[in-house]
């Protein structure tokens, strides 16, 4: 039975006819793409099925004398079981070896002169070969006349065209058929074998089609009928790929990367093609989709499409699902912590945790008197997942059928407002399509879960919410919870109006409440065909954030009325429109580069909007969006604050009041430690205690061992450094002096007092410390943790200590107040002088800064064996403690350490430092610490990439920048740890690959007081544009290849002054200045 028409089928779209067209758009007016490059079996020629036959004859042959040799059963090649999946679009010798792997067969691979009779990878595929081309003689080669028709009207309008295929029959095949002429360029077995070309699904025989023909690959269309054909054309980052599902495979080439999906290219022409571009290309580099339900991707994914406005966030779990091992649920508000304690051996540990407060979103449907819908056991006909980023809708779609052949239509939308910060909504609809009867629909909040999202945190005690009241009235439901610790209330409601046929229905639900649950049962009676839809409007309100003594009474009254879904995302949307004018980037050259720049800046708004400019929060590491970490601040701030002081300059400044509200906090750990001054801790909460855990668990050893992370004492100079970029930025300078300089000069304080001198070197040494590395806690052997003088660290010091005297001088006449405020006299400020002007820092002869005092004594690392043994080693330090090792023994580093000097200060500045401290420095001192370092650094944090990218593009080396920008730009999108982002998302990489984007690539430079560009565009870019504020002037960049373009929105007083590639331009507001590159 046919359930959709192949005009509203996510897989099949004839002649494009998901893309949104203009009224007047008949025909072309500009063209939008460049060339179009065919596979050749099964798209041009239809010999693709005898491909199959002759794998087919070959393999069979082949497993038949297995049988009689060595006695194995013989099991058929077939082709949907075989040939589709481990085959089909690859080159030869590679579908030998992955059919064979399939089967657990191991022979050598052989040489390609092999003959068809020996047996190696090379010479089965030369004897599928010979099979081809004995069937080739006797049949002849058919053609797919639409087909040909597309490539004569493509060059008849001048577009280029290509052909690209693993095929070594290539070039005689397209003989044969008479159609070798029509073709511009043509890559395939043989040119890829003679250029070393990597097979599909890598992207390499059609980027280097395109590059024959010389065009952009962002204005190319790659038209293939095999999966992995439609995964190069993907990962090619091409303007389009057309699926051409021949063999009933449209769902597997959607999911795998065909932006269309036909059955024959009949349904494409020129214009469709154009349309896309013009329409369906942009709203693809607006939005993240999935097409396909993937249980053991679900919970990155949830992540990944959650909705958010800052003060809450909820992961894009199915309304349909609970936590289990598969989905996991849950919304989390900015700032909202609990204490518990757990036991683990013979010890009690106490942690604050993040708290998941009720799940909002249930939904669910049953049909008549059956199973409510179970997504993990539903067979899905048709499969959607989709987030909007400018509107932050995320939006679902999917088709299912149930074990008696019902199928069922169910489509849901959802919003966090980013006009409301309390308020979400949701429609769910559910559409019988091939059947009519009752349906029930059910619907509630259920405040009745734990913290589930951390497998490493399930040993410990993770019932956070306690019962307060639940109730319902109506179409009215409520649920409130307590922290059991914070003793925080939190307090969910919801409205409902139930649609059929999209008339309102009066009706009245069915009641159930439980412990912290409610829920309401809709029964509808319906024919096929009428869609029964839930309207669900919901506001969430806190004790804690919005000073409220009775948070229920304030959520039942933001929903007594429900507007509706259309118009709660109505004003949302203009909220977002809003923020996008601020702080959208535009990419021109790369749809993915764009898709994921506006993907991070999607998620820095859920994680962090406006609406946090009036809540004492700062950034969590991983967001509004999971457990990880515990929903703690870190240093991570240091990574994202910038982003913030160019866009929204009051979110910002909260954050920083955050810091500033637990300094007290931070003075008394200090005083525990036997130091004065503000020492913050290295994991904060609720109130600026140390919450770093005393022990962690290694997942690969299964034993816990002790932590102690919590001497990255550096997380204060971070603090101060964000205290210095946000003044300097926004030339707040009521903050600096009412705040930031007490903040400022009170850690600087504590780092002077910890520097003690050293007789034996003359100099000053800071001990028990940790640097951003992480693998190194303690000395080896050591039972104490820290070590000594870490060069970060150092550095840092001496530039935060001169830094206080330049603050001092900036808050004028309210100087003598802070420094009375502190206690802190003329003659302590020069003791600081003198112990920042001896700091101990070591040099090898070859240049190199030592990450610590005795890093040069430790062993190097056989690399390439630990890779080759455990493949990802982003976290060598369990791998090594599991073989009873440690990374203390080792020159190894989970991320960049002594290089972070030079990511947060100029190379430049970081040479005066070490100058003025009595060194000497070699001329190209910055490129030869990163390749040392860079050679021993595993990558195992997020954030490693993004700092190597910028110093590797500082250094001149793009081509290294570039491939690092690129692994940390898509390490959540792919999740490239293997599971991490599914307990959160990585917010520092997410704001780092941004700022990289400003000020590496457009070269923004924003260190001094006056604005430089340096234009580096990537060749993959071909403009970049986006806004930003500095010191109160508002500006726009624009560039590409040969021009930049300032335009001056608003000029603080009289004129701005603008340095691009060394020469000084002023502008005055309204103004626009454009600048050739030459």
């Amino acid at each position: 039975m046919q359930i959709n028409s192949s005009t509203d089928n996510p897989y099949l779209c004839n002649g494009f006819g998901n893309i949104k067209r203009t009224h007047n758009q008949q025909t072309m007016r500009e063209r939008l793409f460049d060339a179009v490059i065919f596979d050749l079996d099964g798209v041009i020629t239809k010999t693709a099925l005898v491909h199959s036959s002759a794998w087919k004859k070959m393999f069979d042959d082949y497993l038949k004398e297995r049988e009689a040799k060595k006695g194995e059963p013989f099991r058929e090649f077939t082709h949907a079981g075989d040939y589709l999946p481990f085959v089909d679009g690859k080159p030869r010798y590679k579908g030998v070896q992955d059919f064979l792997a399939s089967r657990g067969i191991d022979i050598p691979f052989g040489d390609p002169a092999d003959t068809h009779e020996m047996e190696t990878i090379c010479g089965l595929g030369n004897r599928k070969d010979y099979a081809f081309n004995e069937i080739l003689k006797r049949d002849g080669v058919g053609v797919y006349e639409s087909t040909v028709r597309l490539i004569n009207e493509l060059k008849s309008s001048g577009i280029r065209v290509g052909v690209a295929s693993s095929s070594k029959n290539c070039a005689p095949v397209l003989e044969a058929a008479g159609l070798l002429h029509l073709f511009e360029t043509r890559v395939d077995g043989v040119v890829s074998a003679e250029l070393k070309l990597k097979g599909k699904p890598e992207p390499d025989i059609f980027t280097t089609a395109a590059d024959n023909l010389g065009v952009s690959y962002g204005r190319t269309v790659i038209v293939e009928d095999a999966v992995s054909g439609v995964q190069a054309g993907q990962k090619g980052d091409f303007g389009l790929v057309i699926g051409v599902a021949r063999e009933e495979n449209a769902v597997e080439l959607r999911r795998n990367g065909a932006d269309v999906v036909v059955e024959d290219l009949e349904a494409v022409t020129i214009d469709s093609i154009n349309d896309w571009f013009l329409h369906g290309l942009e709203d693809d580099k607006w939005s993240v989709s999935y097409h396909a339900y993937e249980p053991g991707k679900e919970r990155t994914r949830e992540a990944l499409l959650a909705v958010g406005n800052g003060y809450f966030g909820t992961r894009g779990a199915m309304e349909e699902t609970t936590s289990n091992q598969v989905n996991n649920p849950g919304t989390y508000i900015a700032g909202l912590y609990n204490r518990l304690s757990s036991k683990v051996g013979d010890r009690m540990i106490e942690n604050e945790d993040f708290v998941n407060v009720p799940n909002w979103l249930p939904v669910t449907f049953r049909i008549n008197d059956g199973e409510w819908f179970d997504f993990n056991s539903a067979e899905f006909l048709d499969f959607n997942k989709h987030l909007d980023f400018r509107t932050g809708v995320f939006s679902r779609r999917i088709v299912v059928k149930d074990a008696d052949g019902k199928v069922s239509e169910i489509v849901s939308k959802r919003i966090a407002s980013m006009a409301d910060p309390h308020i979400a909504s949701m429609q769910y609809q559910v559409t019988p399509l091939n059947y009519g009867g009752k349906i029930t629909i059910r619907t509630g909040i259920d405040g009745d879960i734990i913290n589930n999202n951390v497998e490493r945190y399930k040993q410990l005690n993770q019932q956070h919410l306690k019962p307060v009241t639940e109730g319902i009235d109506g179409n009215m439901l409520w649920v409130c919870v307590e922290t059991v610790q914070s003793a925080i209330k939190v307090a969910e409601a919801a409205n409902h109006t139930v649609f059929v046929n999209r008339k309102p229905l009066s009706v009245t639900g069915r009641q159930f409440t439980g412990r912290s649950s409610a829920f309401l049962e809709y029964e509808v009676s319906v024919d096929q065909g009428i869609p029964v839809m839930l309207d669900k409007y919901v506001a969430i309100f806190t004790s804690r954030h919005d000073d409220v003594n009775d948070p229920l009474a304030e959520a039942k009254t933001a929903i007594a009325v429900n507007p509706g879904f259309s118009h709660v995302m109505a004003k949302s949307s203009k909220a977002w429109q809003e923020l996008w004018e601020k702080i959208d980037v535009v990419i021109e050259g790369s749809r993915m580069d764009q898709k994921l720049i506006r993907l991070h800046l999607y998620h820095l708004m859920v994680s962090a909007s406006p609406h946090n400019a009036r809540i004492d929060a700062s950034f969590t590491a991983r967001g509004l969006h999971g457990e990880a970490y515990r929903g703690h601040i870190f240093w991570d701030e240091l990574f994202i604050l910038p982003f913030y002081n160019m866009h929204l300059p009051e979110t910002a400044r909260a954050t920083l009041m955050y810091r500033y509200n637990r300094l007290p906090k931070a003075r008394e750990y200090a005083v525990q430690h036997g130091y004065k001054g503000a020492m913050f801790p290295w994991q904060s909460g609720s109130d600026g205690r140390e919450e770093t855990q005393v022990v962690h668990l290694n997942p690969l050893s299964g034993e816990w061992g002790d932590d102690y992370s919590s001497l990255q004492r550096h997380v204060s100079l971070a603090i101060a450094y964000n205290v210095w970029e946000y003044y300097h930025t926004t030339g707040d300078l009521e903050f600096l002096k009412n705040y930031g300089a007490e903040m400022f000069l009170d850690i600087c304080r504590f780092w002077m007092d910890k520097a003690q001198l050293n007789p034996v070197t003359g100099r000053y040494s800071i001990a028990g410390v940790m640097g951003p590395d992480e693998f190194h806690e303690q000395y080896h052997g050591s039972t104490e943790g820290g070590l000594s003088d870490n060069a970060y660290t150092n550095i840092m010091v001496v530039w935060a200590v001169d830094k206080a005297f330049e603050i001092l001088a900036l808050a004028g006449d309210q100087a003598d107040a802070v420094k009375t405020r502190l206690g802190l006299d003329d003659q302590e400020l020069a003791e600081w002088k003198r112990i920042s002007r001896n700091l101990n820092i070591i040099i090898s002869p070859e240049g190199i800064i030592s990450q610590y005092d005795g890093y040069f004594g430790l062993k190097e690392l056989d690399w390439n064996h630990y890779r080759q043994k455990y493949g990802n080693i982003y976290r060598l330090d369990r791998i090594l403690k599991a073989e009873g090792k440690s990374a203390d023994e080792f020159k190894v580093a989970k991320q960049a350490d002594t290089l972070m000097a030079f990511y947060n200060l100029d190379e430049s500045e970081v040479r005066l430092i070490l100058e003025e401290l009595g060194y000497n420095v070699r001329p190209d001192y910055l490129k030869e610490n990163l390749d040392y370092y860079l050679a021993r650094t595993s990558h195992g944090s997020t954030l490693s990439r993004v700092v190597h990218a910028l110093l590797a593009n500082m250094s001149g080396d793009r081509k290294l920048s570039w491939e690092l920008y690129q692994d940390a730009l898509s390490s959540d999108f792919n999740d490239i740890q293997g599971g991490t982002t599914a307990e959160g998302i990585h917010l520092g990489v997410m704001a780092g690959t941004i700022l990289i984007a400003m000020h590496a690539y457009a070269g923004l430079n924003l260190r001094g007081d006056r604005i430089r560009i340096n234009p580096n565009l990537p060749e993959a870019w071909k403009s970049i544009a986006f806004g930003f504020v500095f010191q109160g002037n508002s500006l726009k960049i624009k560039m590409n290849t040969v021009s930049v373009e300032v335009v001056a929105n608003k000029v603080k007083s009289g004129e701005v002054e603008i340095e691009i590639n060394g020469s000084v331009y002023s502008l005055t507001g309204g103004q626009v200045l454009k600048v050739d590159l030459k």
